[in-house]
């Protein structure tokens, strides 16, 4: 599956568009993280728990909208983005959204 940001794929042409696709995953940080996160806020740098959080969400979610791809019969995704957002005070919403559709080389 061809994933891009961009609206067209050099070298490709679009032969079909199936229409919007997306993965959502939503995790929350649980009591232990939050504590630590707290704590390191107090001294400043990176939290690393959070940072790993997200950055699994994040393939969780792309993984998601590949997989609801396939599933239109799609090839390829265009337009692809990343949203957050935070649902009550320990949830994060990653979503990973685009347009699938069917490319064909030139």
């Amino acid at each position: 599956m061809l994933v891009v940001t961009t609206e067209k794929i050099e070298g490709y042409k679009v032969v079909e568009i199936k229409g919007p696709v997306f993965g959502l995953i939503v995790r929350s940080r649980g009591i232990g993280g939050d504590i630590m996160a707290g704590l390191k806020s107090l001294v400043g740098g990176e939290i690393k728990q959070y940072t790993a959080m997200l950055e699994d969400s994040r393939k969780e979610a792309l993984d998601r909208m590949i997989k609801n791809a396939n599933q239109m019969g799609a090839n390829a995704i265009v337009m692809m983005r990343f949203d957050s957002g935070e649902i009550g005070k320990n949830m994060s919403e990653i979503v990973a959204y685009g347009t699938a559709v069917i490319v064909e080389a030139i």
